[in-house]
């Protein structure tokens, strides 16, 4: 079933955040947290430290009346920064992968930062920055088709 989720980056401290709203809203983790260290060598990426690879890949908690929060630790030595502006996404889990295409097509359309979804060891995905500078993700896991 499609889901809206709001997607958080962190400098590093991701899971003290999120064991924090853990307690605060009396609530479980989705899934166990995935590391930086379980994400398959891509080509080209750069080798990740001991400390890198115990970051925060992706932790998801769900919160008040179905809402799901998600985060990330963003990583320095993958060149990511985290500014105010690129630390909240919406995250959108449509039902189909011609679904996202198309949100993806309509949001991107005139934005910026775009990776338009495709496949990934996850599931399908992809991100841009809208014309109105919000930033979305598309996201449809393995097991959701």
């Amino acid at each position: 079933m499609a889901s809206v989720s709001i997607y958080l980056n962190f400098a590093g401290n991701a899971e003290e955040a999120f064991n924090a709203y853990k307690r605060i809203f009396k609530a479980e983790f989705s899934a166990p947290i995935m590391r930086m260290g379980d994400m398959p060598a891509q080509p080209g990426m750069p080798a990740l430290s001991e400390a890198d690879k115990t970051k925060v890949m992706h932790v998801a908690l769900p919160i008040l009346g179905g809402t799901q929060i998600m985060a990330t630790d963003m990583l320095e030595s993958m060149g990511h920064h985290l500014v105010e502006g690129n630390n909240v996404t919406i995250s959108l889990n449509p039902d189909t992968k011609e679904e996202a295409d198309r949100l993806y097509n309509e949001l991107s359309l005139d934005g910026a930062d775009g990776v338009a979804p495709h496949d990934e060891f996850w599931g399908y995905w992809g991100t841009c920055k809208d014309k109105f500078g919000i930033r979305w993700m598309f996201n449809i896991t393995n097991q959701q088709g």
